[in-house]
């Protein structure tokens, strides 16, 4: 198929992210994790789409998160250097557990008991700095590499390395991440998504020179200790390029899995290794590649939509309390000095006063959802952890086939559970940086997506 007004060209690029020793890892709560030794390498993963006259950016980074304003930077200089406007940039963090983040989530500089020696739980400023310049390479780079290509997409299921790690026990609550085989388990609370995505990039000599590859997953190989991994996003990108060689770009896009993980917490003989993953979801896109059928030609198009979303507030109780622990412990509680451990309440207590503190002056997050056409098929880009249930209704009610989801994008805004999560309680469900908007938040954001979607049909 062939159409002068909408030739495709795409650009691939990636840029090694692997930060230095000393720089603090994220995805832990109170713990002090500087990087001693890195597994396998970090990369910032990026393609560039362009035709009828418009462009698209797709970035990956094998990090836990990324903040705001650090992506209003990325895109702003983005958009100096290739003219790609900033709401056709999706900026994803594949959200593993054994790297840093860009930003902070667990607290902020200059809350009073953030003293200097345990500023490691605001993130990491140096690695700020070097995150955000190699993150605008990439893109960058991907956009000077444009060439003629053609493209194709198809799904696969996958149902052996993801699970829900949210159960309902036996007395009514939910409880994340239980003991192995716990007789106190009732039910699983919620679905987990099987679908393996894979978008197919062919240059004009028939080379395959990229991919974006969609699969949902929490991510946290490596945790709780001080080396670099990228897990099993990181994996997957490795089998893929050692199967197709190292001109092929795998951009991983992590999808809605707040609530979902590699632990099956109803099998314990079960094998969540990385690269273990990594090489199943590889076998999996060998086997999807084969039913691609590719086009040079498909038009491109993209929306952003700002939603404001209220954020919960603490209840008197429960502010009085926080106050009163902070003013009897008003330095940190440490589990064990030799590791700098702090106790997790210790944290939970500065987040949620510090919250508090923010939802005085702005009772509203504005949160953005984004939605990218690629010819037939489209991606749903939401910040922070989304559960996967808002993913599913998002498939069902789109226009489009495939429509893969993407998590951890633009801003780190913390989980996003269903109602029903916070009904039963848990970990995700707890008060503070990391939880922190009101319970219909998934289903208003899935609500304008979904109207996004319909729109871009309509106009299509």
């Amino acid at each position: 198929m062939s159409d002068s007004n909408h030739q495709l060209r795409i650009g691939t690029a990636e840029v090694d992210i692997t930060p230095d020793k000393g720089v603090q890892i994220a995805g832990d709560i109170g713990r002090f994790r500087p990087v001693e030794t890195v597994e396998d390498p970090l990369f910032a993963r990026a393609m560039v789409l362009e035709s009828g006259g418009k462009k698209i950016g797709i970035v990956s980074l094998d990090l836990c998160f990324a903040t705001d304003p650090h992506v209003t930077e990325i895109r702003r200089r983005v958009q100096q250097q290739t003219e790609i406007e900033p709401e056709a940039i999706v900026i994803h963090a594949t959200h593993t557990h054994g790297a840093p983040g860009i930003g902070g989530l667990v607290a902020d500089y200059g809350f009073p008991q953030i003293t200097p020696d345990i500023e490691f739980l605001c993130g990491d400023r140096n690695y700020d700095r070097v995150a955000v310049d190699k993150t605008v390479e990439a893109v960058v780079r991907a956009d000077a590499n444009l060439q003629p290509a053609s493209i194709g997409w198809a799904s696969g299921i996958e149902g052996r390395i993801s699970s829900n790690r949210r159960f309902v026990m036996r007395d009514g609550t939910s409880r994340c991440h239980p003991t192995c085989r716990d007789p106190q388990i009732l039910h699983v609370e919620g679905p987990m998504d099987p679908e393996v995505g894979v978008v197919a990039v062919r240059s004009a000599a028939g080379d395959l020179v990229g991919m974006l590859l969609n699969f949902s997953c929490h991510p946290t190989h490596g945790f709780p200790h001080r080396y670099i991994t990228a897990g099993w996003p990181g994996a997957w990108a490795t089998q893929i390029q050692q199967r197709f060689g190292s001109q092929c770009v795998p951009v991983v896009l992590n999808g809605f899995a707040g609530n979902l993980h590699h632990a099956n917490h109803l099998d314990d003989t079960h094998d969540s290794d990385h690269r273990r993953m990594g090489k199943i979801l590889a076998e999996d896109a060998a086997k999807i590649l084969e039913k691609i059928q590719f086009a040079d030609a498909v038009d491109l198009d993209f929306r952003s939509r700002r939603v404001p979303i209220p954020y919960r507030r603490m209840t008197p109780e429960k502010l009085a309390q926080t106050k009163k622990y902070l003013a009897d412990h008003p330095t940190p509680v440490w589990q064990t000095d030799a590791e700098r451990n702090i106790y997790w309440e210790w944290v939970y207590a500065v987040s949620r006063l510090g919250l508090h503190e923010r939802i005085q002056n702005n009772p509203i997050l504005n949160c953005e959802v984004q939605v990218l056409r690629i010819g037939a098929m489209a991606l749903v880009a939401f910040p922070g952890e989304p559960f996967c249930e808002g993913q599913l209704r998002i498939k069902l009610e789109s226009p489009f086939y495939p429509t893969y989801g993407i998590g951890s994008c633009n801003a780190g805004v913390g989980y996003i559970p269903t109602p029903r999560a916070h009904q039963g309680g848990g970990y995700e469900t707890e008060f503070g940086n990391w939880s922190k908007l009101v319970p219909e938040a998934l289903d208003t954001l899935a609500d304008t997506a979904i109207e996004m979607l319909k729109g871009l049909k309509a106009e299509k």
